[in-house]
C-alpha cells in the first residue's frame, strides 16, 4: 500500500510538472478572453525587429489574420495563388506542419487594402476553426483533416468579413454584421450545428469580434455595432442590455478590464466633435439630381459628396439605386454617430445608456486598433500614431502624444511584462514601457506591411508581416 501511495504521489507530481512546463496559449484574436495580454508573466524583449531577438522566421502566403497559438502549434490563414488556406506551424521551430485548402465557390469582394483571409482563427487542443466570410466556417482537427464545414452568405458587404470567431466551452460564437441579414450565432464546435441564432439586421456592416463578459455568474456575449453596443445571454442569445451613442461603423473590439468593467471604442468619419458630416434631405436631392425621373438615385446621377463616396454602403440591397429609405437611414447615421471611448459598469438590463456608462471620452478615439486595458490603465492608438494612456476610472488622458512614426494602425496593441507592442500598416514597430507616463523603448522597421495583431505566450511574441511570421523572445 505504501508503494502504491508513493507511485500515486509520483504520478501527481509528474502531472503538475507537465502542466507547469506546458506553454501558455493565445487561442483567439487578441488572446485569452480577447484581453490583448498573455495568461503568463514570462519576460519579454524590449526590442524586436527583422534581426533583433528573432527565434525563428517563416515565409508565409499573404493574409491579414492574426496568429494564434495553442499547445505545440501556431495557426493562421492565408491566400496562396487565389486559394484560401489554413496553416499550422510548429511553435518551437516555425516549421510548417500542414497547410490545407478551404474550398471557395467564389472569392467575395473585399476592401482595396483588405484580404480574403481577414478573420483570425480560434483553436483548442483538438481543433482549429477558421472563418472565410461567405466561404464559411471550417473546422480542422490537429492533423489538418476537415471535421466539418458550415457555408454562410453570400454577405452583402464589398469590404468583406472581418470579425473573428471565438470559442466558449463547446460553442463557437460567430458575429457577422453586414448591410443585410446581420446575425449573432452559437454553433456546436463538434458538429457545426446551430445552437441558437439571433437576428441583428438593424446593424449595418461592422467588424467587431465578440467578447465574453462575466457578470454576476452569467456569461454575456458583447458585440458593438451600428450606433450601439449590446450584451446577449450566452445560453439563449437573447439581448440583455444596450448602450447607445456609438459610431456608425465599428471596427474595434471591446475589452473587459481587470476591474470588471467593459471598455470599447468606435470611430467613423463625421463623428468627431465639430466635424459632423451634413447631408441634404433626400427630397431636395432627388428633385435636383434624379435625371431619369424614377424616384431613386443612381451612382451616375450623384455629385461628389458623402453619399456618392459611400454609394455601396448606402445602397443596402445592392441593386444599383438608392431609395428614399436607404438614403434617409444613412443620413441619420451621420446625424447620430458619435466617436467615443466608453467605460461601462456591469449589471444592467435594458437600455442602460444613462445608468451604466461610467465615462465617455471623445478625443482619444482609435479607428481600427482596439483599446487595451493593462495595469489599471486604458491605452488607445489613433491613426497618425497618437498614443494615449487613460485613467480607467475617469477616462481622462494622462499622457497623449505622437509616436515617432505615424500612419494608419490596423494591428491592435498587445501587452505583457510591462511592455506594449504596436505596429503600423507599413511595418513600423515600437515597444513601449507601460505606465501613466509611457515611454518608447525601441523602434524598428520590418519593411513589410502589417495588419494582424501579434500573439504573446510563454515569453514569445508571434508577429505576422505581409510575407512572414516571426517569433521573438529573449534567448534562453
Amino acid at each position: 500500500m505504501k508503494r502504491l501511495a508513493n507511485g500515486a504521489h509520483a504520478a501527481v507530481v509528474i502531472l503538475v510538472l507537465a502542466a507547469a512546463a506546458r506553454a501558455s496559449d493565445w487561442p483567439q484574436f487578441r488572446g485569452p478572453g480577447g484581453s490583448g495580454q498573455p495568461s503568463d508573466a514570462a519576460p519579454l524583449p524590449e526590442a524586436i525587429g527583422p534581426a533583433t531577438n528573432v527565434i525563428w522566421k517563416t515565409a508565409l502566403p499573404p493574409g491579414h489574420s492574426s496568429p494564434i497559438g495553442v499547445g505545440r502549434r501556431v495557426y493562421l490563414t492565408g491566400v496562396r495563388q487565389q486559394r484560401l488556406v489554413v496553416i499550422a506551424l510548429d511553435r518551437a521551430s516555425g516549421r510548417i506542419v500542414w497547410e490545407v485548402e478551404t474550398p471557395a465557390r467564389k472569392l467575395e469582394k473585399v476592401h482595396k487594402i483588405g484580404s480574403h483571409a481577414q478573420s483570425t482563427p480560434v483553436a483548442d487542443e483538438e481543433r482549429v476553426i477558421s472563418f472565410f466570410g461567405s466561404s464559411g466556417l471550417f473546422c480542422h482537427r490537429q492533423d489538418g483533416k476537415l471535421a466539418w464545414h458550415r457555408p454562410f452568405g453570400p454577405f452583402n458587404n464589398d469590404f468583406g468579413a472581418g470579425s473573428s470567431p471565438i470559442l466558449v466551452s463547446d460553442w463557437v460564437i460567430v458575429s457577422q454584421d453586414h448591410d443585410q441579414n446581420s446575425f449573432l450565432e452559437a454553433i456546436d464546435k463538434r458538429t457545426g450545428k446551430t445552437i441558437w441564432r439571433t437576428d441583428r439586421s438593424e446593424f449595418l456592416r461592422g467588424f467587431c469580434t465578440p467578447v465574453i463578459w462575466h457578470v454576476n455568474g452569467q456569461k454575456q456575449v458583447v458585440v458593438a455595432g451600428t450606433l450601439r453596443v449590446a450584451g446577449y445571454d450566452l445560453d439563449s442569445g437573447k439581448e440583455i442590455w444596450t448602450v447607445r451613442g456609438l459610431a456608425r461603423t465599428i471596427c474595434a473590439t471591446p475589452v473587459v478590464g481587470d476591474d470588471g468593467r467593459l471598455y470599447l471604442s468606435g470611430w467613423s468619419a463625421g463623428g468627431d466633435p465639430g466635424a459632423a458630416i451634413t447631408v441634404e434631405p433626400f427630397d431636395d436631392v432627388v428633385k435636383r439630381l434624379d435625371k431619369n425621373g424614377n424616384g431613386t438615385l443612381e451612382a451616375k446621377e450623384l455629385t461628389k459628396g458623402p453619399i456618392s463616396e459611400r454609394f455601396s454602403q448606402v445602397d443596402v440591397d445592392a441593386n444599383g439605386s438608392i431609395t428614399r429609405a436607404e438614403y434617409e437611414r444613412f443620413r441619420d447615421l451621420f446625424r447620430l454617430g458619435r466617436n467615443v471611448v466608453l467605460a461601462i459598469r456591469p449589471g444592467g438590463k435594458g437600455d442602460v445608456t444613462r445608468s451604466h456608462v461610467v465615462w465617455s471620452n471623445n478625443r482619444q478615439v482609435p479607428f481600427c486598433a482596439s483599446p487595451l486595458f493593462h495595469g489599471g490603465l486604458v491605452y488607445t492608438l489613433k491613426s497618425g500614431g497618437l498614443f494615449a494612456s487613460l485613467d480607467a476610472g475617469t477616462g481622462k488622458a494622462l499622457k497623449y502624444a505622437r509616436l515617432p512614426e505615424g500612419g494608419d494602425f490596423y494591428s491592435s496593441p498587445v501587452a505583457g511584462d510591462g511592455k506594449i507592442y504596436v505596429q503600423n500598416q507599413h511595418g513600423w514597430s515600437a515597444v513601449i514601457r507601460a505606465g501613466k507616463d509611457w515611454q518608447v523603448l525601441s523602434t524598428s522597421d520590418f519593411g513589410e506591411d502589417i495588419y494582424g495583431t501579434p500573439a504573446i505566450a510563454d515569453g514569445r511574441i508571434y508577429l505576422r508581416t505581409a510575407g512572414h511570421l516571426f517569433c521573438f523572445g529573449e534567448k534562453r
